[in-house]
């Protein structure tokens, strides 16, 4: 179990160093078709992620509220979205399609706040991965060890993409392939270890699960519509992230009912 609970969490941080290693396969920046593509997938896995592994089972858990189910996740949910609502306004970070810094001023090197800008995302896709896995470990719900194994591949597969989207832009800034491969691969770090941070906190109190599901949906779905969505359909190109969008969404679903 301990080794599958480290390879559940490593899975999504192999996905970014893979996406990252793009920079060594491929000469100049990402087209603008397939940023809009690559974010649009990224946007239909955490959706589908968020409903069907996250805020379902938690609404499952609370079952015996009756009516009052929705409670710890429409709580969870909220607490979810302020957190990353706080951390967007603190964290200096600099998005890839953005000349504009986000955050508080800080006299920090445009690399590093493209990379803080991913770390942000990262965040919640830890804690999902985390909580997923804690629920499984602790024995308190019926996640399965499919559940988890479905949830950090649809994560992997999605940071796939996420890998490349900071380590091509970096390499366009000048920075070398080693480094901007570096950088990519250190954006996804932050995964593990707050998927770790997550699986003790459950560990610690059981009963937080139901919120900590909702939790991570509430961190994820705020990341998706504060960032991912306006990037990928900005001067009003929205078909190739549509199509995009429901690629990730497909994909996600299929893994969590056909694995779980």
């Amino acid at each position: 179990m301990v080794r599958f609970v480290f390879l559940g969490l490593l899975i999504p941080f192999l996905g970014t160093a893979l996406g990252s290693g793009c920079v060594f396969l491929m000469n100049g920046s990402l087209g603008d078709s397939l940023r809009r593509w690559l974010l649009g997938f990224a946007t239909g896995v955490m959706v589908a992620a968020s409903v069907w592994s996250l805020l379902i089972p938690g609404m499952e858990l609370s079952s015996a509220m009756g009516r009052l189910a929705f409670v710890p996740a429409l709580t969870g949910f909220l607490l979810g979205i302020a957190f990353l609502f706080l951390l967007d306004r603190i964290v200096p970070h600099l998005h890839a399609a953005s000349e504009k810094p986000e955050g508080i001023k800080a006299r920090i090197s445009r690399t590093m706040m493209l990379v803080f800008a991913v770390t942000l995302h990262n965040i919640p896709e830890g804690m999902a991965v985390g909580v997923v896995l804690g629920a499984m470990v602790s024995g308190i719900s019926d996640l399965s060890v499919a559940d988890g194994l479905a949830l950090s591949i649809g994560i992997a597969i999605q940071n796939f993409p996420e890998g490349a989207i900071i380590s091509m832009p970096l390499r366009g800034e000048g920075n070398s392939r080693a480094k901007s491969f570096c950088f990519g691969v250190l954006s996804g770090i932050v995964e593990p270890v707050a998927g770790a941070v997550t699986i003790l906190l459950i560990g610690a109190v059981q009963s937080v699960l139901p919120y900590l599901l909702a939790f991570a949906a509430g961190a994820m779905i705020y990341v998706v519509v504060e960032e991912l969505i306006p990037e990928a359909t900005s001067d009003e190109k929205t078909d190739v992230c549509t199509i995009g969008f429901a690629v990730g969404f497909a994909l996600m679903m299929v893994l969590d009912v056909a694995l779980g």
